[in-house]
């Protein structure tokens, strides 16, 4: 009878690199769709590599953003869903770079936790593959590390830096929008990445809902409803940016129709539009244009929190805003729609100081 093999040493002490290994040896093959050709080399190297040699952009400047998926994982860790976290740190991301008008290059994930699961591995790698390949970025590396007595059993913490790229004279920057502009409004699947604190606090503290509970006044349950991926924008900003900005350089009005963007994360409207307004404008939110989620609903009456912290917390179904030409709002509206989107006018751009004012 052969002999039972020995437990290494290190594996007794909670980090079992022979599973790291055997759960990782086939990431070159996994990952061949969240690629790019400029993409050297292959997975598990000691460092990504990425050729700009043949690049299209003459005054290329590089954009980078790092981020996490903060105390949404915790209803990872309840559900036992965890693809939508992969999706969730990629597209959050890809969105930050967006605003500049970079097209994304390249991902790379840092991943910590207790003990290496390998289905839960498996899931946050699907959607980190799907959404890098949504967003035609390449995953071209990442660190996963065990740390026994560090994390609580069952539980980790993701983070995730993209690079991406843009030429210099299309760099947006919002230092030309001026009033008369109009504010487009990109629809959101949710919550997104924010304001899980306080959303698990009502919804499971005083609302006393379980996960598989229905969302009142939606079919959706609350797992599905809290966990929905933060939306990926960059083919439709892309896409946008190709059609309406032809101008010669984004200093300049003339030739473009799109010049600002902002992502609507934590701080919402009011904490995130201000950053890329000019002194001399502000900017007005008609609330009443949209009609936020149900979750959002269920969040402000069950916890009874008032119109202003809903929206400093929360992006109230609204992800993305884009100050515009405002007599090219039906044509990027049409264009919206084309790419699946939804998007309506919600605002309007005035004189002012650099702030918003949410109107009721």
């Amino acid at each position: 009878m052969p002999a039972k093999k020995k437990t290494k040493a290190y594996a007794q002490a909670g980090v079992d690199i022979d599973l790291g290994d055997r759960v990782k040896g086939d990431l070159k093959k996994s990952l061949r769709g969240a690629s790019r050709p400029e993409v050297l080399g292959a997975v598990g190297g000691f460092g990504g590599l990425f050729d700009l040699s043949k690049s299209k952009y003459k005054e290329p400047v590089l954009v980078s953003s790092i981020d996490g998926v903060g105390t949404k994982l915790k209803l990872a860790f309840d559900s036992g869903q965890h693809k939508s976290v992969g999706m969730d740190i990629v597209n959050h991301c890809v969105d930050d770079i967006s605003v500049i008008g970079a097209e994304p290059l390249f991902f790379l994930d840092y991943l910590g936790m207790d003990k290496l699961e390998p289905k839960v591995f498996k899931q946050l790698l699907s959607g980190m593959k799907e959404a890098c390949a949504a967003a035609n970025c390449a995953l071209i590396g990442g660190e996963t590390a065990q740390l026994p007595g560090f994390y609580q059993p069952g539980e980790y913490d993701i983070a995730g830096v993209i690079v991406g790229i843009v030429e210099k004279k299309r760099m947006l920057s919002g230092s030309t929008i001026r009033p008369g502009d109009a504010v487009i409004g990109l629809p959101s699947n949710g919550l997104h990445t924010n304001g899980y604190t306080l959303a698990r606090k009502v919804i499971f503290e005083k609302a006393k809902l379980k996960g598989s509970d229905k969302v009142p006044g939606a079919r959706q349950r609350v797992f599905k409803a809290l966990q929905a991926p933060h939306t990926n924008y960059a083919p439709l900003i892309q896409a946008l940016l190709k059609s309406f900005n032809t101008g010669r350089s984004s200093k300049f009005r003339k030739g473009n129709a799109l010049f600002g963007i902002a992502h609507i994360t934590g701080g919402g409207f009011c904490g995130n539009i201000p950053r890329i307004l000019p002194d001399s404008v502000d900017v007005e939110i008609d609330t009443g244009a949209w009609k936020p989620q149900p979750i959002f609903k269920l969040i402000e009456e069950s916890g009874g929190i008032d119109f202003d912290e809903m929206y400093e917390v929360f992006n109230m179904g609204m992800g993305m805003t884009l100050c515009v030409d405002a007599g090219q709002v039906e044509a990027i509206l049409e264009a919206c729609r084309s790419h699946g989107c939804r998007a309506m006018r919600i605002g309007n751009v005035v004189e002012g100081s650099g702030q918003v004012r949410l109107l009721r």
